[in-house]
């Protein structure tokens, strides 16, 4: 086989998977493992996909968007699932509030006064302390993007809660890759949080399923989806799925 017919192939194979690994390129194309490392190189360089260890996501994989162009995409469905999510909560429950555009329009919805609530959203700590629930945001760092506190410090501090709730965002839903975000340090607090978190709610428009992003925080099984306007047919009648 010609190089550039490789390369075409690793592409397309990547391209449609979204994902792949070293050893499915193998198999697919035939080729040594010492020339598909060199391949992949080849084509992160061309900026033809993207290069992760162990095999290469496809470009056309989500990004991180910042949280203010967020907000003006799906708006209203955004809103119909946020309502939805908010009439979940109740006056027992200790609740985690994940940073989003879809998570943080929950906290208007509210009709408890006697939930507690933690989130890593300074966006959400304003709007819960405004309307004067007892609230609790975590330290760490601030990741200016997504209005997110995000490292060490919040994995430290998401290990000491144990939430009867959570409600999650997500820029990805597969049933193969789960949810799936683009930043590492961001992942890893999602992924604690719902480890930690008894019920747990991704709050995804329609557009999310069929997208992958780079990190994975979770199985597709881990979580309740609640969403709208669903029309991908490979999700339609899901148990863990929730269209409002």
């Amino acid at each position: 086989m010609l190089t550039e017919e490789r390369l075409a192939l690793i592409c397309e194979f990547v391209e449609r998977k979204g994902s792949a690994t070293i050893q499915e390129i193998m198999e697919y194309t035939g080729a040594s493992e010492s020339t598909i490392r060199r391949d992949l190189s080849l084509l992160d360089r061309q900026l033809k996909i993207q290069r992760v260890r162990g095999g290469a996501i496809s470009k056309k994989l989500t990004r991180d968007i910042k949280v203010q162009s967020r907000r003006t995409v799906n708006s209203d469905d955004k809103e119909i699932i946020a309502r939805y999510a908010a009439g979940l909560i109740e006056d027992d429950d200790f609740v985690y509030i994940d940073s989003g555009s879809t998570t943080e329009k929950i906290i208007n919805n509210i009709r408890t006064r006697e939930a507690v609530f933690v989130t890593n959203s300074i966006t959400a700590i304003r709007l819960l302390a405004a309307r004067n629930l007892r609230c609790f945001i975590l330290g760490g760092e601030f990741k200016e993007s997504t209005d997110a506190i995000v490292g060490e410090f919040a994995l430290e501090s998401i290990n000491k809660y144990n939430f009867t709730k959570g409600f999650f965002g997500t820029n990805g839903i597969t049933k193969k890759n789960g949810f799936t975000t683009p930043e590492m340090k961001e992942a890893m607090v999602k992924s604690a949080a719902m480890k930690n978190t008894k019920d747990s709610f991704v709050l995804a428009d329609a557009g999310k399923f069929g997208a992958i992003s780079s990190v994975k925080f979770a199985n597709f099984q881990d979580a309740q989806i609640i969403t709208t306007k669903l029309r991908n047919k490979e999700y339609l009648g899901m148990r863990n799925i929730t269209i409002v």
